[in-house]
C-alpha cells in the first residue's frame, strides 16, 4: 500500500512536472514566432518591439502586450497596441494560424507630414474583436518604399489574406490637422461592424453614426462645420479591384470589375458656425464599379503636386486634369440618389426632395427655395448622357488666363452631355409680383460631326409677364396683354448621305394671338461645315450650300385684331377703317411689285385677305426655280429684295 501510494505521488509530480515543462516550451514556442515576425519588421529598417508575450495552454491563449512599431521608410508613421489576445490560438500550418477571437485593445496610429499637404493625422481604437480569423503568421512583403501607393497596396494585400466571420470596433477616434492652409478636426465612428471577410471581400458593413467636426482656418474664410451620419451601411464590398488600380503590372485590365454592389446611409446633418445648417434624409449608391487599367492611382497620385508654395503652370494643371478625368473614366456607378434635402441660411431654407443620377442621366427634383424677389419653385432640371470625364476635360481646356476661349473650345460642350431639361418653374418676375410659369424647357441633340451637333430639337412651353420696360412689347402692353404664352417646338437635322439639312417642324404658339410654323431645307450641305471653326474655311464650305424649299404658316387668333387695334388707337379711325387702310398699304405695295413678279399677286392678295377677316391660317411656300446658293441668296436679299425673291415660285393660300 505504501508503494501504492508512493507510485502515485510520483506520478503526479512528473506529470505536474511534464505539464509545466510542455506549457513552457508552447509559451517558448509562441515567443519565438511572434518574436520572429517583429524581426522581421526590424530586419527591413523598421522599429518594433513588445512587452509581455503569454501562452495559457488550456485555452490557447495568446496575449501580447505594449507593442509598438514604427515601419520602414516611414518616419511619419508610429502604431502603439495596449495589447493582443488570441483566443483558441491554432497552427494551421507552417504559414498561416487560426484564433476563435482576437480582442485588440489600445490601438493609436499617428501619421505625421503625409502628402503634399503635410496633413498630420491620428487614429484612435480603443477595442476590435475579431472571430474565427485566420491568417498569415508572418507579414509578407513589408514595403521598402516611402510611397503611398505601396503602403495602400500593403494594407490591401494583407487584408486580403485573412479570413473571419465578424469584426466589431464600438468606436474609432480619428485628428486631423492641415496647418493654417486647410483647417483641422475630428471624426468619430461608434458602433462598427463587419460581416464575413475573406479573400478581399466583405458581405456586409455598418456603422451606427459618424460624427464630424472640422475647423476652417483659411484666410478670410474661417468657419467651424459639425455634422452626423447614421446608419452607414455597405453591402458586399471587394477590395481586389482598387488593389489591382493600385499595381502597375495589372494595369492592362480593362473589364469594369464591381467594388460596391451598395452603400447607403440614414439621416446627415451638417451645421456652419456661420448660420448654415443642411439635413438630408439619407443618400444611396448601387453598383460601383472600377476599371483598373483607367483607375492608374499610382500615375496621379505621382502628379500632385509636392510643394505647395509654388503654384503648378497651366501645362501641368491641364495633365492633372487629364489625369483626374482618366481617373473618373475608370469608375461606374449604377445609381445614385440623395433623398430629401433642406438647407438653411440666414436668408430662409431652401428645399430639395431628391437628387438622382442613373446611367449618366442626372436630376435634381422638388426644388422650392427663397430668392430675392420671391420664393423659387422647380419640379425637375436634369441633364442627359453627363460625363463627368468629359466635362473636366472641356473645363481644363478653357483655362487660359487673360484669353477667351476658341469657339471650338465652347462647343466643346456639346460632347460633355446631350441635352438638358427643366420643368414645372414658378420664378419671380424681376421686382413685380409677377411670375414667369414654364412648363417645359428640353434641348437635345446628338449626332456630332466634328465638335458641331447634325441633330438638334428645342421645345419650350412657357408663359412669362409683358416687360413693361420693353419698347416692343408696348403695343401688347397696350392691348391689355399682360402675359405671353410661348409653345416652341424646333427641330433640324443634317443627313449625311444626300448632304440635306432640314428645319421641320418649327413652331411657335403665342398664347391667344397666334400660331406660326416654318419649314425650310437646305441641300448639298458639306460635313467639313460642320468640322471646321475656322471663319475663312467656315464661309468656303457655306457657299456649297443650296437653297431648298420653304414653307411659312401663320394662323391667327387674335393678333390681327391687336394690330387693327393699334393702328386704330395711332391714327385715331375707327377699326373697321383701320382696317380697310391696312388692306390697302398691303395691295398698294404689292402691286409694285408684282409687276415684275406675277407670283408676288397670289402672295399680296392671300396676306390681304388674312388681314380683312380674322381667325384665318395664311399659308405661303417657296420653291427654287432652279439652284440657288444660300450665300449669293443672302447677299442679293440686302441688295436687291426683289431679285431675290424672283429665284423662288411662289404659292400663297389662306383659310379658315
Amino acid at each position: 500500500m505504501k508503494r501504492i501510494l508512493i507510485g502515485l505521488i510520483m506520478a503526479a509530480v512528473l506529470g505536474a512536472g511534464g505539464w509545466f515543462g510542455f506549457n513552457l516550451y508552447v509559451q517558448h514556442r509562441a515567443t519565438s514566432e511572434v518574436e520572429a515576425a517583429f524581426e522581421q519588421m526590424r530586419a527591413g529598417g523598421g522599429k518594433a518591439s513588445h512587452g509581455k508575450i503569454t501562452f495559457e495552454f488550456a485555452t490557447r491563449t495568446l496575449t501580447i502586450e505594449d507593442i509598438a512599431v514604427e515601419p520602414a521608410h516611414q518616419p511619419q508613421a508610429k502604431i502603439k497596441i495596449a495589447g493582443i489576445k488570441g483566443t483558441g490560438v491554432h497552427l494551421i500550418d507552417d504559414a498561416r494560424f487560426s484564433a476563435d477571437s482576437i480582442d485588440i485593445t489600445g490601438v493609436e496610429i499617428a501619421l505625421d507630414d503625409v502628402g503634399p499637404g503635410k496633413l498630420k493625422v491620428a487614429y484612435k481604437v480603443p477595442q476590435t474583436t475579431l472571430r474565427d480569423y485566420a491568417g498569415s503568421l508572418h507579414v509578407q512583403n513589408i514595403p521598402t518604399s516611402s510611397s503611398l501607393i505601396d503602403a495602400y497596396r500593403f494594407v490591401l494585400v494583407q487584408f486580403a489574406s485573412v479570413t473571419a466571420t465578424s469584426v466589431t470596433v464600438p468606436s474609432i477616434n480619428i485628428n486631423f490637422d492641415a496647418g493654417s492652409s486647410g483647417g483641422s478636426g475630428e471624426v468619430l465612428y461608434s458602433g462598427l461592424a463587419l460581416q464575413n471577410l475573406g479573400r478581399g471581400k466583405v458581405d456586409a458593413m455598418k456603422t451606427d453614426r459618424a460624427t464630424f467636426t472640422i475647423n476652417v482656418t483659411q484666410p478670410g474664410n474661417a468657419d467651424k462645420l459639425t455634422g452626423e451620419i447614421s446608419t452607414l451601411i455597405v453591402n458586399d464590398f471587394d477590395s481586389t479591384p482598387i488593389l489591382a488600380a493600385l499595381d502597375p503590372q495589372a494595369s492592362g485590365d480593362d473589364s469594369y470589375r464591381r467594388v460596391y454592389r451598395q452603400i447607403s446611409s440614414g439621416p446627415y446633418v451638417l451645421k456652419s458656425a456661420l448660420g448654415l445648417r443642411m439635413d438630408i434624409d439619407g443618400f444611396a449608391m448601387e453598383d460601383i464599379d472600377v476599371q483598373p487599367s483607367r483607375l492608374r492611382l499610382f500615375e496621379m497620385f505621382a502628379m500632385l503636386p509636392q510643394d505647395k508654395s509654388t503654384p503648378p503652370t497651366q501645362a501641368q494643371t491641364r495633365e492633372l486634369m487629364e489625369k483626374v478625368a482618366g481617373f473618373y473614366d475608370g469608375i461606374r456607378v449604377g445609381k445614385a440618389e440623395i433623398g430629401k434635402t433642406s438647407i438653411g441660411t440666414p436668408q430662409g431654407t431652401g428645399k430639395i426632395n431628391a437628387i438622382r443620377y442613373r446611367q449618366g442621366d442626372f436630376a435634381i427634383e422638388g426644388v422650392d427655395a427663397p430668392s430675392p424677389q420671391g420664393q423659387f419653385k422647380m419640379e425637375r432640371f436634369a441633364l442627359k448622357s453627363f460625363s463627368m470625364p468629359n466635362f473636366m476635360r472641356w473645363a481644363s481646356g478653357l483655362s487660359s488666363p487673360g484669353k477667351p476661349p476658341s469657339p471650338d473650345q465652347m462647343l466643346g460642350l456639346f460632347r460633355v452631355l446631350e441635352g438638358a431639361e427643366i420643368k414645372g418653374v414658378v420664378s419671380p418676375y424681376k421686382n413685380t409680383r409677377q411670375f414667369v410659369t414654364i412648363d417645359t424647357i428640353s434641348l437635345n441633340w446628338g449626332q456630332l460631326v466634328g465638335s458641331i451637333p447634325s441633330k438638334a430639337n428645342l421645345v419650350v412651353k412657357m408663359v412669362t409677364p409683358t416687360d413693361t420696360a420693353n419698347p416692343a412689347l408696348r403695343p401688347l402692353i397696350m392691348a391689355g396683354v399682360d402675359k405671353l404664352a410661348i409653345d416652341l417646338d424646333l427641330g433640324a437635322a443634317w443627313t449625311e448621305s444626300s448632304g440635306a439639312f432640314a428645319l421641320a417642324p418649327a413652331s411657335i404658339e403665342l398664347g391667344d394671338l397666334a400660331k406660326a410654323q416654318a419649314r425650310f431645307a437646305l441641300a448639298n450641305v458639306p460635313r467639313g461645315l460642320f468640322t471646321t471653326t475656322n471663319p475663312v474655311q467656315a464661309m468656303g464650305q457655306a457657299a456649297q450650300v443650296e437653297t431648298g424649299a420653304i414653307e411659312l404658316s401663320l394662323r391667327d387668333s387674335g393678333v390681327v385684331d391687336l394690330v387693327v387695334a393699334q393702328f386704330s388707337r395711332m391714327q385715331n379711325v375707327s377699326r373697321d377703317a383701320a382696317r380697310s387702310a391696312i388692306v390697302q398699304t398691303i395691295r398698294a405695295q404689292g402691286e409694285r411689285i408684282a409687276a415684275s413678279n406675277a407670283d408676288v399677286r397670289m402672295a399680296v392678295d392671300a396676306l390681304a385677305g388674312f388681314v380683312e377677316t380674322s381667325g384665318q391660317t395664311l399659308t405661303i411656300k417657296l420653291t427654287p426655280r432652279a439652284k440657288v446658293s444660300l450665300m449669293q441668296l443672302m447677299q442679293l436679299s440686302q441688295s436687291d429684295p426683289e431679285s431675290a425673291l424672283a429665284q423662288f415660285r411662289i404659292e400663297a393660300s389662306t383659310g379658315l
